[in-house]
């Protein structure tokens, strides 16, 4: 994309405004070309805008951008965030008012040429006997701006406790990170890409581990798969896209649906077209 417009609606179901252009790529003063899936997140009286897109040496970096106005315009930082790589940025704030990014997607995403936080040009996608790439998690500043921490992998793992396969493509990470709690359990959930269904896994901690447990959203309509959960006024909410009204892949239409959380803590298995 080059530029991020700003829909809004009072409440689910109800009529959605178009605000417009928020922020572009030539209002960037480091970036290169190509923004990809953003997040924002509000703080202390300003919204902020996170946003993966290449530098000028075609390296995915995640930059932030901020408004007094969630319709924007915003303004973005003159540089990325040091130590960000990578798409997908997804921003969770804890019930203690933490901040913490979750972010990362292979192929495309530039996720498997990053180890240890080192980019390497060469980096691979793993084999399918191999252990799967992990996405990446960070705990934000207080200016909401920069890493507090280094940043560290964020582990899946499987009923007996072990790390998934890349072979296991239809539970490995992909893209598309997000983070929300229920009943003070951490929910990560995210796209498995080739094999196309959104699922989750289940921690105590921001952190991590987290153990798989399901599937959130069966595969839509185009190839890709991305979403959001989110609680609206004491119900939850799943917020996801598919190509239905255009029928091509990087055409895509914004969704809703009400998420369940079963009485044993699942989440009830969204079916797109039923």
């Amino acid at each position: 994309m080059r530029d991020y417009r700003i829909y809004s609606m009072d409440s689910i179901n109800g009529s959605v405004t178009d605000h417009g252009v928020a922020l572009e790529i030539k209002g960037i003063p480091w970036g290169g070309r190509q923004l990809w899936a953003p997040d924002a997140a509000f703080s202390k009286g300003t919204y902020y805008l996170y946003f993966p897109l290449k530098d000028k040496n075609d390296i995915f970096r995640i930059g932030v951008a901020t408004s007094t106005n969630p319709a924007g315009p915003f303004i973005a930082e003159k540089n990325p965030i040091a130590y960000s790589y990578s798409i997908d940025p997804a921003v969770f704030q804890d019930d203690d008012g933490s901040f913490y990014m979750y972010f990362g997607g292979i192929w495309g995403g530039q996720l498997q040429k990053w180890e240890n936080n080192v980019y390497d040009p060469s980096g691979l996608l793993r084999k399918k006997d191999q252990l799967a790439i992990l996405p990446r998690v960070a705990k934000l500043s207080s200016d909401m701006k920069q890493f507090a921490e280094t940043v560290r992998e964020v582990k899946i793992l499987d009923a007996a406790g072990n790390l998934l396969e890349e072979g296991n493509n239809q539970k490995r990470f992909f893209e598309a990170a997000w983070m929300h709690k229920y009943n003070g359990k951490y929910y990560f959930s995210y796209s498995t890409g080739d094999s196309h269904l959104i699922c989750y896994a289940v921690g105590d901690t921001p952190y991590g581990p987290f153990t798989y447990k399901g599937k959130v959203l069966e595969p839509v309509e185009g190839w890709t798969n991305h979403h959001s959960i989110v609680n609206i006024r004491g119900k939850w909410y799943l917020f996801y896209h598919d190509t239905q009204l255009s029928g091509k892949t990087h055409l895509r239409n914004i969704k809703v649906t009400e998420l369940i959380h079963l009485p044993n803590g699942n989440i009830q298995t969204v079916q797109p077209y039923q």
